[in-house]
């Protein structure tokens, strides 16, 4: 068999899914496993951020290509994930994606995202689709500010994201982010994927060097926290770097592969 006919089943839930916490739409997709429909199994969920650069080839920026990803996983056996990709809000992609408040870009939104996806999307997702809705079966994860709104997800959130995948996190924004891992108390094992590339800014990988010894403190405390840090020299803020990243993540979040 060819890598394509394991390419996942793309289906747009909605082009313009109501988001009442933040009276706006966006256009939500589900990524299903390639033999979705010929199944009765229920599958892992990663939440993922940043919609129209995930599988999308004509994106301004370039995408991820989770899609061609997820099909070369699935060939080699590690197919058994959905994918929920968020469309961002364009020009409030910044203030959504903020979960605290920045003298530049004022009080963000991004509680009030995290609260939309508990209340009404996850269980969405799991009322009509063969979902595992446990903790550990439930990741979040995304770039840039993606990535920042998916750690405050998961920090704020110890009963609900057992995976994250967090790709060059915009630490930048708010230093509220250190504090707040400091105080995180992870009711479970939980799970991060961290990734910095070395040409990205000159406080971006210090900061995510200092958002990892801090996480690694609270292990050697005995918190339930499994953590990989993986750190490209070269790795510059850029999509064709998370596009490389990805399936890693992937094996290791929800496969428990060594990368």
């Amino acid at each position: 068999m060819t890598v394509t006919e394991f390419e996942p089943i793309i289906k747009v839930i909605e082009e313009a899914y109501e988001i009442p916490h933040l009276n706006a739409t966006r256009k939500i997709s589900a990524l299903l496993p390639h033999d979705y429909y010929e199944t009765d199994k229920h599958y892992p969920v990663l939440y993922l951020q940043d919609g129209q650069n995930l599988f999308n080839p004509l994106a301004p920026y370039g995408d991820w290509a989770i899609d061609k990803s997820m099909a070369k996983l699935a060939k080699e056996g590690l197919k058994d994930i959905i994918i929920i990709a968020i469309d961002h809000g364009e020009k409030e992609r910044i203030l959504e994606y903020l979960p605290y408040y920045h003298p530049r870009f004022g009080e963000g939104k991004g509680t009030f995202y995290i609260q939309f996806m508990i209340e009404k999307l996850i269980p969405y997702i799991n009322k009509n689709y063969r979902t595992l809705t446990d903790f550990e079966n439930t990741g979040i994860g995304g770039s840039s500010m993606g990535a920042l709104i998916s750690l405050h997800a998961g920090l704020a959130n110890p009963g609900v994201f057992g995976k994250l995948m967090i790709f060059s996190p915009s630490l930048w924004i708010s230093k509220s982010i250190f504090n707040h891992t400091k105080s995180f108390e992870p009711l479970y094992k939980s799970k991060i994927y961290l990734y910095a590339g070395g040409q990205e800014s000159k406080e971006h990988l210090p900061n995510a060097q200092k958002l990892e010894a801090i996480i690694k403190s609270k292990m050697v405390k005995g918190h339930s926290i499994d953590l990989h840090f993986s750190v490209n020299e070269m790795g510059n803020h850029s999509e064709m770097h998370w596009r490389e990243e990805f399936p890693k993540a992937v094996k290791w979040l929800f496969f428990d592969k060594d990368v």
